[in-house]
C-alpha cells in the first residue's frame, strides 16, 4: 500500500494512507543503507495490526529534493518568510533559504508577516526588494489580510514554510491550516528573536489540495553546498548578467569592468541583494579557511 509520510517522531513514521493514518516503523534495510526516512517521502507500506494501525514501511519512492535542515523531501516551493519587523528582517539570511530553493530547483514565494506593524513606505520598501524576481506577498496573520493571496499561490503544491524564528511562520499556517493548532511563541524581550515552537516537522492538508510542511525555526545555517564559482547562479537577478563582465571568472567583488556592480549602481539589482551575495560570498571563502 503506498502512503506519504506526513509526520516523525522517535523513529515512528505516520504515513497517511487510503486506509488512514498508519502509525509504523522502517525497516532495519533502510538503516543498513543508510537511508533516513523523512517527511514528504512516498512509500510503499504494509500494515501489521490493522485494529492498531500500525505499519511497517518496505521501501521508498525516488525523491525530487531533499533537504538537511529541515528534514524534508520532495518540496515544490519554499515560503520564505520575514516579518517586516519584531524581528528585523535579516535579508543575508533570508537570501539563504532563497540560494537553498534554487540549487534543488524550487520555487519560491517571498512572504512578509507582520504587514500591519509597517508604514506602507516601508513594506514597499522591502517589496522592492524581491519583487522584479520572486512572487511577494505582504501579509498579516492576525488581521487575515494577504492570507487569501496566500492560499492560492500554494494551491495544489507541497510548499515548505521557511524562515527564521520568530516571523510567524506558525501563525501563518494556523491562519491558512487552522486544524493544525500550531503552537505560537513570543518574541524574547531581550534578543528581539522569537522562540522556537515547532519542534518536529510535520505536513498538513491545506485549501486546494495542496500539502505544507511545518518545519523547526531556522536560527542560523550555512550555504551547505554552495561555492565560489556557482554562487552567483543561484541569485537569478546577479545570474541574468552572466558573460557580461570583462573577466570571465568575475566574482562580482572589487573587479574591474564588473556588469553587475555597474547594475547595482544602475538600480537594476538591488543593493541589499548585492550585499547579500557579498556576504554570502564572504562567509564560503571564509569556510574553506577551515
Amino acid at each position: 500500500m503506498k502512503g506519504l509520510i506526513i509526520k516523525g517522531i522517535g523513529g515512528f513514521y505516520y504515513v497517511d494512507t487510503e486506509a488512514g493514518i498508519i502509525e509504523a516503523k522502517g525497516r532495519g534495510i533502510f538503516k543498513k543503507d543508510g537511508i533516513t526516512l523523512a517527511v514528504g517521502d512516498m512509500v510503499d507500506i504494509e500494515i501489521i495490526d490493522e485494529e492498531e494501525k500500525k505499519g511497517v514501511i518496505n521501501s521508498i519512492e525516488p525523491r525530487k529534493n531533499q533537504f538537511i535542515r529541515p528534514p524534508i523531501v520532495n518540496v515544490d516551493t519554499f515560503v520564505v518568510t520575514f516579518a517586516a519587523t519584531r524581528p528585523k528582517p535579516n535579508f543575508v539570511l533570508v537570501d539563504k533559504f532563497l540560494v537553498m530553493a534554487e540549487m534543488n530547483n524550487v520555487d519560491a514565494i517571498i512572504c512578509i508577516n507582520k504587514c500591519d506593524l509597517v508604514d506602507e513606505e516601508t513594506l514597499a520598501q522591502y517589496i522592492a526588494i524581491y519583487e522584479d524576481t520572486y512572487p511577494v506577498i505582504a501579509v498579516s496573520a492576525v488581521t487575515g489580510q494577504g492570507i487569501d493571496e496566500l492560499e492560492e499561490a500554494i494551491a495544489g503544491k507541497t510548499a515548505a514554510l521557511a524562515g527564521p524564528s520568530g516571523v510567524g511562520k506558525s501563525t501563518i499556517l494556523n491562519a491558512i491550516i487552522p486544524h493544525a493548532n500550531m503552537e505560537t511563541g513570543n518574541i524574547s524581550e531581550k534578543t528581539k528573536r522569537g522562540k522556537h515552537t515547532t519542534r518536529h516537522v510535520e505536513i498538513f492538508e491545506a485549501k486546494g489540495g495542496g500539502r505544507v510542511y511545518d518545519t523547526p525555526g531556522f536560527t542560523s545555517f550555512e550555504i551547505l553546498e554552495a561555492e565560489e564559482d556557482n554562487l552567483e547562479m543561484y541569485y537569478p537577478d546577479i545570474a541574468h548578467f552572466k558573460g557580461q563582465c570583462y573577466y570571465d571568472d568575475c566574482r562580482h567583488l572589487k573587479e574591474p569592468d564588473c556588469s553587475v556592480r555597474a547594475a547595482v549602481k544602475a538600480g537594476r539589482i538591488h543593493k541589499l541583494r548585492y550585499e547579500s551575495y557579498v556576504a554570502n560570498m564572504e562567509e564560503i571563502r571564509n569556510r574553506r579557511k577551515y
